[in-house]
């Protein structure tokens, strides 16, 4: 049946309504197509990439472009490439499958895959002319040639738009001739097709331009050497000198000025795919650091019995899992969405562009809370190992460098957290989320006299959905006074930004790990499914934990007298948990089921 505009939440409307676990996608949800591509693309990791880390940390950049054709050759380039461009055309969910698989094994070729697929090839099949994209995107498409995104300058980072290239037209209005200098352009060493945004005389926005590269005829393009990385280090990344560039007029990318919404888009697909790009590496270092547990042998014993490892290992599997969740989550919502807008008319390219940018908040919020979960679960790997982790000699030191770039790339996850709740702002005052009359209810709720009454929590998951929907209560009220009190000067506000979307992150991935496993014990029995739902339960004690100290900061950082102490009396009513787990217990269930089978198995 076709999702209609009803049953799909929009974009930030979980904050507002309740969602059932048989709307969601998880991954037991992918198709046996998907689970085929899944697997095929295992294999060629496993084949091609894993065994050859050594040669990634060593900087052999040939070895990158070369793993990168034999993608191209086997389709993993053009999953999301319409087929008349000789992609494979498939859906979103697809596409961030194949992301989240290819990426594991080595940060070098997760950055190759992404640069080019993401902002090197995208912005031609959205926002290129007919014309361009037949020109260049069938190339893209099959490895055949490989895309760069030149936006970032020594001047120019989170404010993308401050860029200080040059593109001027020529007196016969056949050309452009582009000046400037770019950096940290990821596959600029093998590109031959870069994405250049530069500014037309005092434009208030930059403009994208396809520019083609061939070291035979420079055409006044000059690349840096490659950069010395603290990770990544077989991803080419290059600065590019423009001098005098000669850019065709038909090579303009959209309209004169359109750049900034160019690269805005770009980076909204870039932030979704970014964590999906960060979920295979955790399970990769999961399967490590359990496997090197289950063999280290101290005090007579493997020190997989040990709590302490346990608890890490716990915690690890279940930050995973819990990012598989949300993430697969928005991309069926993306993808439903997209589908929506084809069957209403709207081309590929409009649909596309209109169904991402309609979860971008989302997209923000799971670019953080991933990318944070791998930083995380790969210094616990160094620790499992112990002194041995510290050594190149083992995966994990190159996994803890590789994952640090992620919360750098695509937005920094402190311009990443203020962006969810600007854009929630923004949302709400355009009337897409409606966030003032619960936030009004939430309000009026705290003055009436609280309920002593204990619900029936006999059921499954009863009392943590209850505690998620007061959790977003606690949102509103927060966010709401924070709001009230600071008006449109709340982004000046930078702190109590950060902690409103430490709270909303957590809504979010508390939600969608507690429907996931729902879901599976609908389908499977509760007891087949104890350490999914042992995961659910401990994501969310850990996310009431935070809430509640983001809630807290805000709380007494803008309030006073009686409208703090109501507030404060407010955030422990919302975040009364009655039947608390035995967190103990609950890592005990994840862990041993994880060392048993030796691996990351969920």
């Amino acid at each position: 049946m076709e999702a209609t505009e009803k049953d799909i939440l929009r974009g930030g409307q979980f904050l507002v309504k309740e969602s059932n676990c048989e709307d969601i996608f998880t991954p037991e949800d992918f198709t046996e197509e998907q689970r085929m591509m899944r697997d095929t693309v295992i294999e060629f990791v496993d084949r091609e990439i894993w065994p050859q880390k050594e040669r990634f940390e060593k900087k052999d950049y040939a070895l990158t472009e070369e793993i990168m054709r034999k993608a191209g050759e086997l389709g993993l380039l053009g999953i999301a490439v319409p087929a008349e461009y000789d992609g494979l055309e498939m859906g979103f969910v697809s596409t961030m499958l194949v992301c989240d698989y290819i990426s594991g094994a080595t940060g070098s070729i997760a950055t190759a895959f992404g640069a080019h697929t993401g902002i090197g090839t995208m912005p031609i099949t959205l926002y290129g002319t007919e014309e361009q994209k037949k020109k260049y995107v069938p190339a893209l498409a099959t490895g055949e040639k490989f895309g760069a995104y030149c936006l970032t300058e020594p001047g120019a980072g989170s404010d993308a738009n401050s860029g200080k290239t040059k593109a001027v037209l020529s007196e016969d209005g056949t050309h452009y001739k582009i000046s400037g200098q770019k950096m940290w352009i990821s596959n600029a060493g093998f590109a031959s097709t870069f994405i250049v945004f530069a500014r037309i005389e005092d434009d208030k926005y930059i403009t994208g331009f396809i520019v083609e590269y061939d070291p035979e005829n420079p055409n006044g393009i000059t690349l840096g050497d490659e950069e010395h990385k603290l990770g990544i280090h077989a991803s080419s990344t290059r600065q590019v000198f423009f001098n005098d560039t000669v850019v065709p007029v038909e090579n303009m990318l959209s309209e004169r000025g359109g750049g900034f919404k160019i690269a805005m888009n770009a980076l909204n697909v870039g932030r979704i795919k970014l964590a999906a790009a960060c979920l295979d590496a955790q399970r990769r270092v999961i399967t490590e650091a359990v496997k090197y547990a289950n063999e280290r042998v101290q005090f007579k014993t493997p020190i997989s019995s040990f709590g302490a490892i346990r608890q890490k290992i716990a915690e690890m599997a279940t930050n995973c899992w819990v990012g598989e969740a949300g993430s697969y989550r928005a991309a069926k919502d993306i993808e439903d969405r997209i589908n929506m807008r084809i069957a209403s008319g709207n081309s590929h390219q409009e649909a596309e562009l209109k169904g991402v940018e309609e979860y971008a908040i989302e997209c923000s919020i799971l670019k953080v809370a991933v990318s944070e979960f791998a930083q995380n679960c790969t210094d616990e790997g160094i620790q499992i190992f112990g002194g041995m982790g510290f050594s190149a000699d083992t995966p994990m030191e190159a996994a803890w460098r590789d994952a640090r770039i992620s919360r750098i790339y695509e937005g920094t996850n402190e311009i990443n957290r203020m962006l969810s709740i600007g854009m929630l702002i923004k949302k709400a005052m355009k009337g897409h989320v409606n966030v003032l009359e619960p936030a009004m209810a939430v309000k009026e709720e705290l003055m009436g006299i609280p309920s002593f009454e204990v619900p029936d929590y006999s059921e499954l998951f009863s009392e943590e959905k209850n505690i998620v929907k007061n959790l977003k209560k606690l949102f509103l009220m927060v966010a709401g006074a924070a709001l009230q009190k600071y008006g449109e000067k709340i982004e000046e506000q930078q702190q109590l930004m950060l902690a409103s979307s430490d709270i909303l992150i957590q809504i979010y991935l508390a939600e969608s790990a507690i429907l996931r496993a729902e879901k599976m014990a609908k389908k499977e029995g509760e007891d087949n499914v104890k350490e999914q739902i042992a995961m659910a339960k401990l994501n969310l004690f850990h996310a009431i934990d935070v809430i509640e100290t983001a809630g807290k900061h805000s709380i007494i950082s803008f309030s006073s007298g009686d409208e703090q102490r109501m507030m404060l009396m407010g955030l422990k009513r919302y975040i009364k948990y009655v039947n608390m787990p035995n967190i103990i217990a609950l890592r005990h269930t994840i862990a041993e089921k994880v060392i048993k089978e030796n691996k990351y198995c969920f």
